[in-house]
């Protein structure tokens, strides 16, 4: 017989969920005063000095995207309207930005063309009920350019620089040369000049950010541009979770087909052609039209006829050009949810996984819906916390500005007046530069190193650092290793064909493949290969957090530094909302683990109450 709960009982319950919302808000404190002890200074954010050093002298590293630029240097055309944007966005009101005067010439030929706008600069004064508050979640500084050539940062910079320069020379090179044992001549191309520039000390921090792709700065094919977390340099470049869908999605289809079930529709995994050697901003005209913020994206030219997989650098940064931010990780949970993979062991025992013939299963706790709407809801929070990176504190300029300052290094460094820094960085990247202002004289552009963007508006009308791509992926991504078996030590999950057929994540056993997926010679169809290294869970969903982040880097409007420090972010929001969503738990221990970015384990518990 049902019984209704006793007003007692009822009141009850609701002092406890005040309760349980102030011992979050306890925890979400707590966590944001060690990290502010933790800086060691007097702020928890610190740019790195680049917009102080320069402030007067034309601001050359800082975003000024959208402002008037002088057509001879490319700096800001007037200190003063920098200073009107910074302004306005340390205030945090909307209003301001409507107040700054932004004059741009009329573009030749196209006197009509519209304007674009800045792009939620007041995002990170918002506050949130649930996860880290945007503003007590941080980064570290960025490469800086003041120190000058001998100055590690610098030099990390110039490094920078070379692999966004690079990226965009290999943009039509099949992504399966990007293995072991490849004979592309773009390719070998590419890892002669990072080998030379390693040798020249041209080198990344292993202690700021260590790169599993490329150990001790040594290049080779296989490792080219990869990510920076354990199995990203393993097997394909592209995580098997960009390009096979669930068998079944409809009558006859099979996981190479590549669709995706989505409830009773269909996702697919393919995406619109773009047309091969198409770059933009190859000319200082048109280069200059962009940054005085023309509105110039024409999709009737950018996309051309059909679809194929991912199969190029230019794919995949057309991919993460319009995608839906969280769309990756959706599809990757739904191929994970239709291949019945494990969950995490504490979790798939309280959904009913691990237990023989259970009365229950999951479904709104402890099951599909419940990681497809958190892993989703996360997306938000690192949104919001990037923006704040972005325009409060760091501010930082795009790779299609630092390639400018390359073009244009002499007269740059006239009018900023600090010795021959530009002309010294521009040294530094000399051959790769070289081999850029080659490739846009070839086709059609200008003898400059200016950066051939994959899009025709070039980078969005935001700052660089850090990258919200980067900042949701580390955040969906985390999700999806919390809820996910990962498996352990020396019994990792892997992706295997069974000896009745089926393809999965799962521990292996006797008799099961490990296999992977890669692209046919043009894209148009996938072929299943036996794996030599089995590809394991924890290493593809890495690599899918590197591959949209590294794939704004292919379009030219991202650094590899942004993607490092903001999946790291990412990362950490989506620690603080399953800590702080444990405390809720109170009738079973909710118990999660997960291996970060760096590698290292953690476990997520719940405290039991009684």
């Amino acid at each position: 017989m049902n019984q209704h709960p006793s007003a007692d009982a009822e009141l009850q319950r609701i002092k406890d969920a005040k309760q349980f919302r102030h011992d979050a808000a306890v925890l979400a404190e707590t966590r944001a005063k060690a990290a502010l002890d933790q800086a060691n200074g007097p702020s928890l954010h610190v740019a790195n000095g680049d917009e102080v050093k320069f402030k007067g002298k034309q601001v050359p590293m800082s975003f000024t995207k959208g402002l008037k630029h002088n057509p001879d240097t490319g700096l800001v055309h007037n200190e003063a309207d920098f200073d009107a944007l910074r302004a306005a966005i340390d205030g945090g009101l909307i209003a301001p930005f409507n107040d700054i005067s932004v004059p741009r010439p009329p573009i030749p030929g196209n006197p009509d063309v519209g304007r674009r706008q800045w792009e939620a600069p007041t995002a990170g004064f918002v506050y949130d009920l649930q996860g880290p508050d945007a503003q007590a979640v941080t980064m570290q500084p960025a490469p800086a350019i003041h120190g000058g050539k001998d100055d590690p940062s610098f030099k990390e910079l110039a490094l920078e620089m070379a692999e966004v320069y690079e990226l965009a020379l290999l943009r039509d090179v099949p992504l399966t040369a990007f293995s072991e044992g490849s004979t592309n001549p773009a390719v070998q191309a590419t890892v002669g000049r990072m080998q030379a520039l390693a040798a020249k000390g041209i080198v990344r921090s292993d202690e700021k950010r260590p790169s599993h792709g490329a150990p001790n700065n040594d290049w080779t094919a296989q490792n080219l541009f990869r990510g920076s977390s354990p199995g990203t340099n393993v097997g394909p470049y592209l995580s098997q979770f960009m390009l096979i869908g669930n068998p079944g999605a409809v009558p006859g289809a099979t996981i190479a087909d590549g669709l995706v079930a989505f409830g009773n529709q269909v996702i697919d995994q393919r995406v619109k052609n773009t047309p091969v050697g198409q770059d933009y901003m190859i000319t200082q005209q048109d280069w200059l039209d962009v940054q005085n913020g023309a509105n110039v994206r024409n999709n009737a030219e950018l996309f051309g006829a059909g679809t194929r997989f991912i199969h190029t650098p230019r794919d995949l940064a057309t991919f993460v050009h319009d995608d839906a931010l969280y769309q990756a990780y959706l599809n990757a949970c739904l191929i994970l949810l239709g291949m019945g993979a494990p969950l995490d062991r504490g979790f798939g025992h309280l959904s009913g996984q691990t237990v023989e013939d259970p009365n229950i299963t999951g479904f709104a706790l402890y099951g599909g819906p419940h990681i497809l709407s958190l892993m989703t809801e996360v997306a938000t929070r690192g949104l919001k916390a990037v923006r704040y990176q972005k325009f409060n504190v760091h501010l930082r300029a795009r790779p299609e500005v630092l390639a400018a300052r390359v073009a244009c290094a002499s007269a740059v460094d006239s009018a900023v007046g600090h010795g021959t820094l530009f002309q010294d960085f521009a040294h530094a990247v000399g051959p790769v530069a070289d081999a850029v202002a080659h490739q846009n004289k070839a086709n059609g552009g200008d003898h400059l190193a200016l950066l051939p963007m994959a899009f025709q508006e070039g980078s969005p009308m935001h700052p660089t650092y850090g990258a919200g791509h980067a900042t949701v992926a580390g955040a969906c991504v985390t999700m999806l290793k919390a809820f996910f078996d990962l498996g352990e030590h020396g019994d990792k999950t892997v992706l295997v064909e069974t000896k009745s057929g089926e393809i999965k994540f799962k521990r292996a056993e006797h008799g099961d493949m490990p296999v992977q997926f890669v692209t046919n010679f043009d894209g148009t169809g996938l072929i299943k290969q036996a794996a030599d290294t089995p590809l394991t869970l924890e290493g593809e969903l890495n690599k899918l957090a590197a591959n949209v982040s590294i794939g704004r880097n292919m379009a030219g409007v991202h650094f590899y530094s942004d993607y490092y420090d903001s999946a790291r972010m990412g990362e950490e929001i989506s620690i603080g909302i399953l800590e702080e969503q444990a405390l809720g738990y109170q009738k079973d221990p909710f118990i999660v683990n997960l291996n970060t970015f760096n590698g290292d384990p953690r476990s997520i518990p719940a405290a039991l109450t009684s």
